[in-house]
């Protein structure tokens, strides 16, 4: 039987449980490498080729944007889509992206020249949120809060740089917090040998950031964001709370997975957002700013599966609740199938859950 999907697989990644999906409804797939030289000719067979490819794999950032637009030339359904992913990892590439949408982004301000740069510092108000471009889990952000600080992160961005990898001090502390949510110590020191080759590897591959300066508006007064996460015509969201004794809710681990404590409007933006920008897969962060009128941070195609799956279900476009949990990969996996040619919908064929009569208020 002709493989209807590609599936590059990478442990801990999507691609276990997209496998798994596909084992057990009968639906004909190949596992392909899609660093392989050949991979071309390897997917053109295909329909589809999906890959869950990570902003922590310094190889798969070099070159999975490269393939995608590939398979896409050759009329092959790719998830995550050119459209979902060309901007992940980037914020600079998110802060255009999203201005272009009209979404109602956090005021952020970006400049290519120091003098520029210094010139726009002396007439800001702060504090301000410094980030770099790359980062997850509020790894390179910190809240800046006189002048003397941003000139001083200003000159270094024009000059030597910053590495875009966290510290393994810093990584250590994240890793501390999630064993500590998920009581998985032995987890966390059985991989601690391959975490510490891959930060190696991500320091050599991603070289230093330089050559601009990105700052957000600080939004006082949140203890929580948002996270609302759209896949398809499905929403699933929950609230972070910001760590003890910091500004930041992103890595901290302290979640709320209450659907009664979702704003609305978080949900219809993201859907909104998500339709303009043509993403197939779109993980929007939220803060409110002093009017109480939700701002959008920044926005991932990919993220943690678990934390959507504990989502106690989902919302559609018109707001109907879904009751019932949904592991995101099948989400994603039923959208790319659908999305073929002459095939009868997934979801009629293995039963995605019928809505359950109640909306938001």
């Amino acid at each position: 039987m002709t493989p209807v999907l590609a599936i590059h697989h990478r442990p801990r990644s999507f691609s276990e449980r997209w496998i798994e999906f596909c084992d057990e409804r009968g639906i004909p797939y190949m596992r392909v490498d899609c660093f392989d030289s050949d991979i071309v000719s390897r997917v053109r067979s295909c329909a589809a080729l999906v890959w869950h490819w990570s902003h922590q794999e310094a190889g798969e950032q070099q070159m999975a944007r490269q393939v995608t637009v590939a398979a896409e030339s050759m009329g092959l359904v790719v998830f995550p889509s050119t459209a979902t992913a060309w901007h992940f990892d980037d914020k600079v590439a998110q802060k255009y992206l999203l201005e272009a949408a009209g979404a109602p982004l956090v005021p952020t301000h970006v400049s290519y020249d120091l003098d520029a740069a210094l010139r726009w510092i002396d007439t800001a108000e702060f504090p301000k949120v410094f980030k770099l471009r790359r980062g997850a889990g509020s790894a390179n952000v910190r809240l800046v809060r006189t002048r003397d600080e941003a000139r001083a992160l200003a000159r270094r961005a024009f000059g030597r740089g910053f590495s875009p990898v966290a510290g393994y001090a810093a990584d250590a502390g994240k890793r501390y917090r999630a064993a500590r949510q998920q009581r998985d110590w032995l987890g966390v020191l059985r991989r601690a040998p391959s975490t510490l080759r891959n930060i190696r590897s991500m320091r050599q591959g991603l070289g230093r950031e330089r050559g601009y300066v990105y700052f957000q508006d600080f939004m006082p007064a949140n203890t929580f964001d948002t996270r609302v996460t759209v896949i398809g015509n499905r929403a699933f969201a929950f609230r972070r709370n910001v760590r003890p004794g910091d500004f930041r809710a992103s890595g901290s681990g302290d979640l709320c997975h209450d659907p009664g404590r979702i704003h609305p409007g978080c949900v219809e933006i993201a859907f909104s957002v998500a339709r303009r920008i043509r993403s197939q897969s779109a993980a929007f962060d939220f803060v409110f700013d002093p009017d109480q009128r939700p701002r959008i941070v920044e926005v991932s195609y990919c993220y943690v599966a678990k934390l959507i799956y504990q989502c106690p279900g989902h919302w559609d476009e018109s707001l109907h609740w879904h009751d019932g949990p949904m592991w995101p990969q099948d989400a994603i996996l039923i959208d790319v199938l659908d999305s073929l040619p002459e095939r009868r919908p997934v979801a009629e064929r293995w039963g995605e859950a019928a809505p359950v009569s109640r909306t938001m208020q």
